[in-house]
């Protein structure tokens, strides 16, 4: 005899719909304060200003993700070298959380205080990756490290596995910088990153980005650079922080769900105690 399975009552059913909306809600919740988090720690943990110098200015944007849950991983960072130089630096943490957040502000840091003691980018990108294996921790970053030398106007640049840069100048010529570079920094040890050195152009604008900015499901990353390329081109000599607004916005139109950094040099020409 086949015994019937007991009827669950209205009751029944609205305490185990409740019950699951409860843990639904809690769920929701636990996420909107992770997203929350990340987006703090991420603002906190990026420069509040960029240095400047007689003939360069710089400037940056950052936007989280478009739906709020892909953030924590992009970063710029612009510092003072002990020999009166100036480092930057963007790059593009593996993951979208707040221990990417986190991760990235360690990298940061480790790039300042590498940076700090050696002078040759691709050298400075070198240790910072086996600094980042050496913590273990799974993750890896792309990332292009540039210095700049007031006195002479000479721009050194290395890069791990990270978008190119963008550059224009007043004359119209510009594109896509077409330098060398090494594998993402934590997954290869002894890695080593090639560095190209030149003297920055009078009005020359170089625009370094990350992937968020020019890639996602509208656009193809060679779209998106082309895209940055036209507004570069257009923007030379313009204010940096409005030049870095109109390439920020890039980003909406790829329908990105990654979060996006820009970073925007801006060279006159005039440099430091030489005219």
């Amino acid at each position: 005899m086949t015994r019937r399975r007991p009827t669950r009552s209205a009751d029944d059913l609205l305490t185990a719909l409740g019950r699951l909306t409860a843990q639904a809600l809690e769920r929701a919740e636990l996420q909107k304060a992770r997203v929350e988090l990340a987006v703090a720690l991420q603002r906190e943990l990026l420069p509040s200003a960029l240095p400047e110098v007689p003939g360069l200015r710089s400037a940056a944007r950052y936007a989280p993700a478009r739906h709020g849950l892909d953030i924590g991983g992009d970063w710029y960072d612009g510092f003072w070298l002990p020999d009166g130089a100036i480092g930057f630096s963007i790059g593009d943490v593996q993951g979208h959380d707040v221990e990417a957040a986190a991760f990235m502000g360690q990298i940061r840091i480790g790039l300042r205080a590498v940076a700090a003691a050696v002078d040759d980018p691709g050298e400075v990108l070198s240790r910072a990756n086996d600094l980042l294996l050496s913590m273990d921790r799974g993750l890896f970053a792309t990332c292009s490290f540039l210095r700049f030398d007031p006195a002479t106007g000479e721009l050194a640049d290395a890069r791990a596995g990270h978008v190119p840069a963008v550059w224009a100048t007043a004359d119209g010529d510009g594109g896509i910088v077409q330098n060398a570079g090494g594998v993402p920094l934590g997954i290869l040890p002894g890695e080593a990153y090639p560095v190209t050195r030149r003297r920055m152009s009078e009005t020359e604008v170089l625009v370094l980005l990350t992937d968020g900015v020019v890639e996602g499901p509208s656009f193809s990353i060679e779209t998106g650079l082309e895209q940055v390329t036209r507004l570069v081109k257009a923007g030379v000599g313009t204010d940096p922080a409005e030049l870095a607004s109109q390439v920020i916005k890039v980003a909406d139109l790829t329908g990105h769900t990654d979060d996006a950094a820009v970073l925007v040099l801006s060279h006159t020409g005039a440099t430091d105690g030489t005219g």
